[in-house]
């Protein structure tokens, strides 16, 4: 698989590099070397190390036109897709190394699955606040460096990944929701499959 930049016009339809906020990006980036890195992968919807900083009020008025945000991360290691999963609101990252995004659009998605081989990496350099479109589908980043894993601020709408409201479903789209503001289409071969998200990926689980 091809590894873009996300400097390269081939990320213009999953998302856009964010310039303009080099203090905003120093604080977050002094905060999230202080949040854990596990072996596997960890994520924190709302992390108050971040939440609390001058930086959350730069990132809600700048990058969400002043609504509520939360602040958490996804650090960790990974080289698999596993899921693909996207909001009704565009996410922001924001690593201190270097990590991948792997991306898909949610207009792929034909009769409820997406067939992998539409995937595309982009690889995101350290220090680079990105935005990941509403419609762009992603998940977990997967680190470049074994030794090094990642840290990857995940800004959203406040609310976005908490638990799951207790709905009758009554559309398609329904049945892949997975948490608040978040729907998800599993790899068979995933954890989140076999503890019963809707299994929407066809084709093989990319690994990185």
């Amino acid at each position: 698989m091809k590894i873009h930049s996300v400097f390269d016009p081939a990320f213009k339809r999953y998302g856009q590099v964010v310039e303009g906020l080099p203090d905003t990006v120093s604080e977050l980036l002094e905060a999230l070397q202080k949040t854990p890195l596990p072996e596997g992968t960890g994520y924190v919807p709302e992390e108050p190390l971040l939440q609390e900083l001058p930086a959350a009020v730069e990132i809600s008025e700048h990058c969400y036109g002043g609504m509520p945000v939360q602040l958490g991360w996804c650090n960790g290691h990974n080289t698999r897709l596993n899921c693909l999963e996207y909001h009704r609101d565009s996410e922001f990252n924001l690593g201190t190394e270097d990590f991948i995004l792997l991306l898909a659009k949610q207009e792929e998605i034909s009769e409820g699955t997406l067939d992998t081989s539409l995937v595309r990496a982009f690889r995101v350099p350290a220090g680079t606040l990105v935005e990941v479109y509403a419609t762009t589908l992603h998940y977990a980043p997967c680190h470049v460096d074994a030794d090094k894993g990642f840290r990857v601020l995940v800004a959203l709408p406040k609310g976005t990944n908490t638990e799951k409201p207790d709905i009758t479903p009554l559309t398609a789209e329904d049945k892949m929701l997975w948490a608040c503001n978040k729907w998800l289409l599993a790899h068979p071969d995933s954890n989140e499959a076999k503890a019963g998200a809707y299994v929407g990926l066809s084709g093989e689980n990319i690994r990185i």
